[in-house]
């Protein structure tokens, strides 16, 4: 029994190990790398091959006018495949900024990655430097990603043109201090105007009463009115006073919130009161006292 049930343990490990022993890894093959100048035709252009976990030994060029072109097929195991991600990542090795350029990667795992200075960021374009390549290949599963160096490449200016400027990164932190400027609080106009204005308005009152009285207003329906209606007449009397009373707070401290409940209220008062005393002068209208 003993030896029957080492051999299952042993079969049972086996079963399980054979996976992680033999599982596939990406990779790629058939792939080259080539430097296409402005003038140069179809074909031109130096051109390598790239192998996996063997970088290039010499540093690729890449001119102003140059395209960096590469081309290979992806691989699962020794199956060519299309993976989730393919791309090649550059790094600069003083400031280990990086960036990414993906390839264009078909169902049967060819992909194709055309580069120029004008991809690059600015970052990359303050002089002439060597980058750090890596080709990068995964997918979703088990298999193994591929993460490798495979090339330096030298970005190269022409003599004639200068570098071009690095402008200052986006940095958010605390900023200076602002100081608002508001408004001046309205002023009042000048003394001189006000007075001209009230006097102009006084100076009114007696060419108003002059008018009235020739109109054929009579005063001696005073005693009268009051007597008939005395509520009414005083309280249409006081509100026009008190309305008047209300402007006056308003140009001189108050403000509109202050100023429309009273002006409400005191125009409610004078429109009841004011109805009223109508009524009662029209009563005496309708008597024949004019």
């Amino acid at each position: 029994m003993r030896p029957r049930t080492f051999s299952t343990v042993a079969l049972f490990i086996s079963a399980w190990g054979l996976p992680l022993v033999f599982a596939a890894s990406w990779g790629f093959n058939d792939a080259t790398i080539s430097v296409h100048g402005k003038k140069a035709g179809v074909g031109g252009g130096d051109k390598q091959n790239l192998v996996e976990n063997k970088p290039l030994p010499d540093p690729i060029s890449l001119g102003e006018s140059d395209t960096l072109k590469i081309l290979l097929t992806a691989n699962e195991g020794k199956k060519a495949s299309r993976p989730h991600q393919a791309f090649l990542l550059l790094r600069e090795p003083k400031s280990n900024l990086d960036t990414s350029f993906p390839l264009s990667i078909k169902d049967s795992g060819k992909g194709k990655l055309e580069l120029t200075q004008k991809d690059l960021p600015v970052q990359f374009l303050s002089g002439s430097q060597t980058l750090s390549a890596s080709l990068i290949i995964a997918s979703f599963g088990s298999s193994k990603p591929y993460r490798n160096h495979a090339f330096d490449l030298k970005v190269e200016f022409e003599s004639s043109s200068p570098p071009r400027p690095v402008d200052k990164p986006l940095r958010y932190g605390k900023l200076p201090e602002i100081h608002h400027i508001f408004k001046p609080d309205p002023k009042s106009p000048p003394k001189i105007i006000t007075i001209v204005f009230a006097v102009a308005v006084i100076a009114a009152l007696p060419s108003l009463l002059i008018v009235w009285l020739s109109l054929g207003a009579n005063v001696n329906h005073t005693s009268k009115a009051f007597g008939s209606s005395p509520l009414s007449h005083t309280a249409f009397f006081l509100s026009i006073l008190i309305m008047e009373g209300i402007f006056f707070m308003y140009y001189t401290s108050w403000n509109l919130f202050q100023t429309l409940p009273a002006a409400a209220v005191v125009g409610l008062v004078s429109f009841l009161s004011g109805s009223r005393a109508l009524r009662e002068v029209q009563g005496r209208r309708i008597a024949g006292l004019r």
